[in-house]
Formats: C-alpha cells, sequence, structure tokens
C-alpha cells in the first residue's frame, strides 16, 4: 500500500484556527479517532531542542502540543509529553518555551525520557538505548519541527525521534559516529525503526533555517504536514523545501533500507509538494562534523566513558508490542 503524506497550508497558531487545520489535515488519515482508541496511553513526542532562545522557533510550538493533546483526549487516550534534551529537563525547557499554560489546562504530564537497551533489529546498532517510556506507550505521535540543521542538513520526522534515546547517550552517539554523517543517519534510521511512531505531525508554520537546529533565524513556511509513514512524510517535506534528498543523510540511509518511498509512489490527498514549494530555504553555510571537531583525545576519552557506561548490567531486551 503506498503511504499517504497529508498537507496542508496553515499560517497561524491561533487555538481555534490551529485546531481546524489539524482535523483537516488527519482527516484523510482517518482522524485521530483511526490511530488512539481509548484507554490507549499516547506519547507525545515535541521538538524539545533549548530553553535558551525561545524566540528563535528553535522548538514544536506548544499551540500545536495542546491541539493534538486535545484530539487525542477527544479520541478517549492519555496523552502525556515527553522528551530528553541532550541539555536541562524536558520540563525547564518546555517551561521556558512557554509551554505550563496550555500544559497546566489540559493537565498534561511531563515525563523526562530514560533509557532501557531494546532490541533494533539491527546488530551493528544493538548497544541503542531507548526510552523505556516511549517503547511502553500504546501510541506515538511524533511533532518534530522544520529546521536545518549544521550537521544533518534537515532535521525532520526521523530525526526528532532522537528525542527517545537518552541525553547521555545522544552525547555517546555523536562521539561514536566521528566524522561519518552517513553512519550517524542510520543510526536514526534504526532508532526510528524501533520506535515505530503511529503518526508524525510536523510544525511547519513557522520553521527555522539557516544554521540551525538553534543558530539560525525563524522563517514563515505556512505548512502543516502529517503521515503515519515518518520517512515517507520526510521525503515530501524535503520537496516542499527543494533540497537535494542525497544531502539528508537519515533519508539516504532511509533509500538504502528500501523505507523510502520514491515520491511519485506517495499518495498526497490535500496538496502536493509542489503547491507548498520553497525555492529559497537557507540551508546551513557550512555544515559541522558529527562529533563537533573535537580533538582526538577528547573524542577518545568520551568514548571510553561512556562505552563503559552502556556495557553495565541494563535491562532485558525488549520491544513495542
Amino acid at each position: 500500500m503506498a503511504a499517504t503524506v497529508s498537507l496542508l497550508r496553515a499560517t497561524t497558531y491561533d487555538l481555534p484556527q490551529l485546531h481546524r487545520s489539524l482535523e483537516q489535515l488527519l482527516a484523510p488519515l482517518g482522524g485521530m479517532a483511526a490511530l488512539v482508541k481509548p484507554g490507549d496511553r499516547v506519547l507525545l513526542k515535541p521538538n524539545l531542542l533549548t530553553g535558551a532562545k525561545p524566540t528563535k522557533e528553535c522548538v514544536t510550538r506548544p499551540e500545536v502540543v495542546y491541539c493534538v493533546a486535545q484530539m487525542v483526549k477527544a479520541a478517549g487516550g492519555s496523552p502525556f509529553l515527553g522528551d530528553s534534551p541532550a541539555f536541562g529537563s524536558a520540563r525547564g525547557v518546555a517551561e521556558a518555551n512557554g509551554y505550563l499554560p496550555l500544559i497546566e489546562r489540559l493537565n498534561l504530564p511531563i515525563v523526562e525520557l530514560h533509557g532501557k537497551r531494546y532490541e533494533t533489529g539491527r546488530a551493528e546498532f544493538s548497544h541503542l538505548l531507548l526510552s523505556r517510556e516511549a517503547m511502553a506507550a500504546d501510541v506515538v505521535i511524533n511533532l518534530p519541527k522544520v529546521k536545518s540543521h549544521v550537521q544533518l542538513t534537515l532535521t525532520l520526522g526521523v530525526k526528532n525521534l532522537f528525542g527517545c534515546v537518552p541525553g547521555k547517550m545522544k552525547a555517546w552517539w555523536h562521539m561514536e559516529a566521528g566524522k561519518d554523517r552517513q553512519r550517524f543517519g542510520q543510526m536514526l534510521v534504526a532508532t526510528a525503526q524501533a520506535i515505530q511512531p503511529e503518526l508524525t505531525i510536523l510544525d511547519g508554520i513557522i520553521g527555522h533555517e539557516g544554521n540551525g537546529p538553534s543558530g539560525g533565524e525563524p522563517r514563515d513556511l505556512g505548512l502543516l504536514a502529517a503521515s503515519t509513514d515518518v520517512f515517507a512524510l520526510d521525503r515530501a517535506v524535503v520537496a516542499v523545501l527543494n533540497v537535494n534528498p542525497q544531502h539528508i543523510p537519515t533519508l539516504v540511509a532511509a533509500q538504502q533500507l528500501g523505507l523510502s518511498s520514491d515520491l511519485k509512489a506517495i499518495a498526497f490527498p490535500l496538496l502536493q509538494p509542489d503547491d507548498l514549494k520553497v525555492t529559497d530555504w537557507q540551508l546551513p553555510e557550512t555544515l559541522v562534523p558529527i562529533d563537533f571537531g573535537l580533538p582526538r583525545v577528547v573524542r577518545s576519552t568520551f568514548k571510553h566513558f561512556y562505552i563503559r557506561f552502556i556495557k553495565e548490567p541494563l535491562a532485558a531486551y525488549g520491544s513495542r508490542a
């Protein structure tokens, strides 16, 4: 069956209008009730990158999370918000970005994502730690932000699931991958395969272009996108931004595994990528190595420290039901 990606033009975070836009966006997928059943525990996984730049559109907007949480509750689900920022806590980053008033209005729990070892199905990533809270959720709704990225060119749905890797393990993977962007992309794809989000809704009403994920500038895009196939969604949004897919390590890795559909094979029930195409989206001025260009002695010390950390006795292997 062909993957379906719902694309919609949306220009405001005004709550009533945004709610209507999200309902229209999900209608071709059967609506929220097709994905969330009464009693389901539903993880909402936004991009909570940093609390340091709340005006730079570096994180998923709280209005998107709020409206999605409302829709989950209307379907009978029990939503909770979770992330594992590399710096700080999920609650701290959420508070710095204005989440708390809306979160408290819904009494939405904020959960810090902690690690447990799970079988990824890929031998080379067997030591990858994933959030036990994400893996135990009945439904995962992935809520990425459209951003340029100085290490991976773009960060979209697949990259956002890296937030389900505990913070310390994120740092380890930056060191382990070294300067190999393609291996880092393969690890991100393995993470997405293991988590298998039931739904990805992308916040592209205002994106972040240039030297992202936090050093660029806000950019009005007027875009919402949704799919049950995170790989197809990323492929479609790359087409909207008019970026060469071969420049995106996660897309290259997904294509090599047969996970990313050819654009012509994706069904677009609302708008086509060409209807929303942006011809002047700003990519990073210069790409930075995955390991941030740290000296070899620092990388080696760091890697050995985390090798010890991940080889400590951990919980038994598991998988999402």
